[in-house]
């Protein structure tokens, strides 16, 4: 199947897609790395985590675009912040990046939907509600350390106990990434 055949805006924003992903994998480990130096080691594995799971997805999107014979290239990332004024400053600078990127997969949805790629809408489902908990879950992890006057100790418990680290997919509609040898 050639780009021609298909819609045109959908596999264009798909593709861009892939850098975002990538991109916010990397974030996501530049700010474990910050966490990490901050002696923050659970915020720091949260992050790890997620950082796995963006580059999960990611490869979802391209093993997306080889399964449907469409080319597919992987260039430079988008920009990463390394540094950041303090743990609350990181975890709303990736809860931002997270609305963001819920934000282009809507819109990803959205041209889906207006050009009749009915195989292109059903495969973002799966990112739709991977966005959804994401941000859902950043936008709580933010109002706890928002609660904890500063008690980053009890900011690491919440995320010991609430926020374990990130499962694989077991979820038999969730794609299948490039590369693995079984679905992760």
């Amino acid at each position: 199947m050639h780009d021609s055949d298909l819609a045109q805006p959908f596999i264009a924003l798909l593709r861009a897609q892939v850098q975002h992903g990538l991109t916010a994998s990397q974030q996501y480990l530049a700010a474990a790395v910050y966490f990490d130096i901050q002696r923050l080691p659970r915020l720091a594995a949260h992050c790890y985590g997620r950082s796995d799971q963006q580059r999960g997805h990611a490869l979802r999107i391209v093993q997306y675009l080889i399964d449907r014979d469409l080319e597919i290239t992987i260039g430079g990332l988008g920009e990463v912040r390394q540094t950041f004024e303090s743990p609350r400053a990181a975890v709303a600078f990736l809860l931002a990046r997270e609305q963001t990127l819920t934000d282009q997969v809507t819109e990803l949805a959205n041209v889906a939907r207006e050009w009749a790629d009915f195989l292109g809408e059903q495969f973002m489902s799966w990112l739709l509600e991977c966005q959804q908990q994401d941000v859902a879950g950043m936008s709580t992890l933010l109002a706890v350390i928002d609660r904890s006057a500063g008690n980053l100790f009890d900011v690491e418990d919440f995320v010991a106990r609430e926020l374990p680290a990130v499962a694989p997919q077991t979820n038999s509609s969730v794609p299948k990434m490039a590369g693995a040898g079984r679905n992760k």
